[in-house]
Order: structure tokens, then C-alpha cells, then sequence
């Protein structure tokens, strides 16, 4: 906040907000908030309506807490006021257009972007120690859920049956709606479940992920249902495993991030299938299951070790199916340790 000229500090992510001061990870929904942080030099002070007082007194001190209740953005503009804000930075993709034009009346507004993700982006050892839990439980799961895939079954039921796996073996939830897609709608990277039965000697896709003490796990899988896998399938997943092989082994501290895409899209193209290749490479795992840095051609940075990112190349095929085969791995001073 120092080096960019920031005095007063909005944040409202539920992640970066839970991050800086443990105050409720999520909120109620896309219209409705659990309320932000406001930090400056000296404190952090929690902006929230009467329903989380009593929450918000676990994590701050009570004569660090600003209620409101009806005509929320007149009354948090009071409040800055009062407290001799002149110049607000903010989180640009968090504050609706509403909020905006009630604040730029009375402040000078700064956009602030990854200021809280850059910290986020490097884990220490307590949040590598709980990932690692929460990637065993998804390896686990996906162990029971091999013996429990059948032809008849429909996509609806495995997702729930991985759902009521991971809850019976101690997640608090999942880290997003799993995805469960068979045949040639394995082709479709982000696949809702229908209620439609898994086919015998088809592709089957799986992705999934739980949460174990607020943290992710993202993994996915794709097999093949039946005793005869077509040779477009084992071709397919024998690439898609070269090119992920080939990524981890290059990854270490100091490569540029969108090097690493770069790998397997040469790869791919040298192999004439990189149409196939329709997302980028992985991303980063941690209160999100999407997080930075994402590991796509644009992008900025180098690998630094602590992070935690998901390697994923995929290959899809709309007339038959698609294959895609994920980890999560930790960035070390060695290189890529797969989870």
C-alpha cells in the first residue's frame, strides 16, 4: 500500500477478505454481501451488517467494527468521511457500478489489483501441510469412486455419490460442482452432469475437488469405461500424459509462468493436435479453487517457490470425447512436487 500511495485500503473479495483477517470466506450470494475490510497503516476494520456483529467480534476488537443497515453505501461513505479518507484504493472486479458512483462523489478512487493474490499466490507451511490433506482425500475419493462407476449409472449419480464420499470422509464441501461427463461429452472441459447413463466402452470424465479446512483440492481423471479403450482414447491420453510429464519436469523457481504453456502448446503442434487444446495449461489452488497466477500464454510472472498450481493439458474431440488429466503441484526449490 506504501509503494503505490495508498492510505486507506477497500476490500471486499470473500477470499482476500478471509485471508487478511479470517472473517467469513463467503458471502450469502452474487447480490449480497457479508461485508469488507477497510485497512489502513495502523488497522483493520470490518464494514458489516447487524446480522454478522457477533461473528465479526471473533476476529476484531467491537471498536473495530462499522455497522450499517439500510442505505449501506450512504452510511459506509459517512463512515470514510468521519475517519478522514480522501483517496480509496479498491479491488476493481469485486465493486458493483452502483458502489462506484456513490463512493466517486466523495473520494478520489484508486484501482488496486492482486495486491492481496500476490501474497495468496506463495503458501506457507501451514496451508501446504492442509493442502496436501485435502489432495489426499481427493486421491481417496477418487480410489472409491473407480469401484463404483458402472455403464447404467448416470452422471448425476457418480457426482453425488464423490459428493457423499468426500463429506463422509471429512470435507466440509466441495471446491466446486463436480463435473462428471461421458462419451462425447467428455469433450465439453466444463461439463455439467446430466441425468443420463454412462455408456460401456465409452470415455468417461471426472473432475473434482473438495474443501478440508477452507482449502481446495482440484483434480481430474478420465477413463474408460469398459475392456476395450479405442485407439483414438489411448492415443489421446498417452499425449495428454506426455505433455503434462513434460511440463512438471520443467517447472521450477524463476521460469516465466506462460513458459511453461508454451512447452506443451509446441508439443501439441508438433504432434499436429493442438486444436484440440482449448484451455490453458492449469492455474492456482488455495481459499479458490481458481487462483493466480493462471498458466495460459498471457501471462505474467515467474514460478516462485511455495506456490501450488494444477497442471491439466487436455484434449477434446467432439465427435467421440475428449481427455483431460490433472495435478496439483507445489512449486519447490527442486522444482515441481506432484501432490
Amino acid at each position: 500500500m506504501q509503494e503505490q500511495g495508498i492510505d486507506f485500503f477497500l476490500v471486499q473479495s470473500p477470499a482476500n477478505r478471509f485471508y487478511l483477517s479470517g472473517f467469513e470466506l463467503f458471502d450469502p450470494q452474487c447480490n449480497e454481501s457479508s461485508g469488507c475490510l477497510l485497512v489502513t497503516e495502523s488497522k483493520t476494520i470490518l464494514m458489516t451488517d447487524p446480522r454478522y456483529l457477533e461473528a465479526g467480534k471473533e476476529n476484531f476488537p467491537v471498536e473495530d467494527i462499522f455497522i450499517y443497515s439500510r442505505d449501506k453505501f450512504e452510511k459506509i461513505n459517512e463512515f470514510l468521511k468521519k475517519i478522514g479518507v480522501k483517496n480509496l484504493g479498491f479491488e476493481p472486479q469485486w465493486m458493483s457500478y452502483e458502489f462506484f458512483e456513490s463512493l466517486k462523489k466523495e473520494f478520489e478512487l484508486s484501482p488496486v489489483r492482486g495486491l492481496v493474490e500476490e501474497i495468496r499466490m506463495i503458501k506457507d507451511q501451514d496451508e501446504i501441510r492442509i493442502m496436501k490433506k485435502s489432495c489426499n482425500l481427493n486421491h481417496k475419493v477418487f480410489k472409491l469412486i473407480e469401484g463404483v462407476v458402472e455403464p447404467g449409472l448416470t452422471e448425476t449419480e457418480i457426482a453425488w455419490a464423490a459428493e457423499k464420499m468426500f463429506r463422509e470422509s471429512g470435507a466440509s464441501g466441495l471446491s466446486f460442482s463436480t463435473i462428471v461427463a461421458g462419451g462425447p461429452r467428455s469433450a465439453l472441459p466444463h461439463a455439467i452432469p446430466r441425468n443420463m447413463p454412462v455408456r460401456n466402452n465409452s470415455p468417461l470424465l471426472i473432475d473434482m475437488g473438495c474443501r478440508l479446512n477452507d482449502y481446495c483440492s482440484d483434480q481430474t481423471r478420465t477413463f474408460w469405461i469398459g475392456d476395450n479403450p479405442t485407439d483414438k482414447f489411448r492415443a489421446a491420453k498417452e499425449l495428454v500424459l506426455e505433455a503434462q510429464e513434460l511440463a512438471i519436469k520443467k517447472i521450477e523457481p524463476g521460469m516465466p509462468i506462460n513458459e511453461a504453456y508454451g512447452l506443451v502448446r509446441s508439443f501439441f503442434e508438433e504432434k499436429g493436435v493442438f486444436e484440440h487444446f482449448t484451455h490453458a495449461l492449469g492455474h492456482g489452488i488455495g481459499l479458490e479453487t481458481h487462483e493466480p497466477p493462471s498458466l495460459g500464454p498471457a501471462s505474467k510472472g515467474e514460478f516462485m517457490s511455495g506456490m501450488i498450481v494444477s497442471i491439466e493439458p487436455g484434449l477434446y474431440y467432439p465427435e467421440w470425447g475428449g481427455v483431460r488429466w490433472e495435478y496439483m503441484v507445489l512449486i519447490n526449490d527442486n522444482g515441481a512436487e506432484i501432490l
